[in-house]
């Protein structure tokens, strides 16, 4: 498989002995950013997994009812709580439980 362009960046960064900070930085770019999802997107990541809304927040951390306000729209999901909704969306639940 080739190599993308920042990989062959960072190999170079880290060939030429540059500071640990610069690789981290030039690494945190290969991290993918979250996609925001819509209400209906959240409820289906459930409804696939054939979870009630109680078992989902507890899976996510999160209260039955901050679920509810995700479903119906009134509340965007943020942070660490979109990550794990966008994991779960991409590869399902199953992955979010160890």
């Amino acid at each position: 498989m080739e190599k993308s362009i920042l990989d062959t960046v960072i190999e170079t960064a880290k060939g030429l002995d540059l500071d640990k900070v610069t690789i981290k930085e030039l690494e945190a770019l290969k991290i993918k950013n979250v996609k925001r999802l819509t209400p209906n997107q959240i409820k289906s990541i459930r409804s696939k997994s054939k979870l009630s809304q109680s078992a989902m927040a507890k899976i996510l951390n999160v209260g039955p009812t901050t679920i509810q306000k995700w479903e119906r729209g009134d509340v965007e999901p943020k942070g660490a709580a979109l990550k794990l909704l966008n994991i779960a969306y991409q590869k399902g639940v199953d992955s979010l439980i160890a």
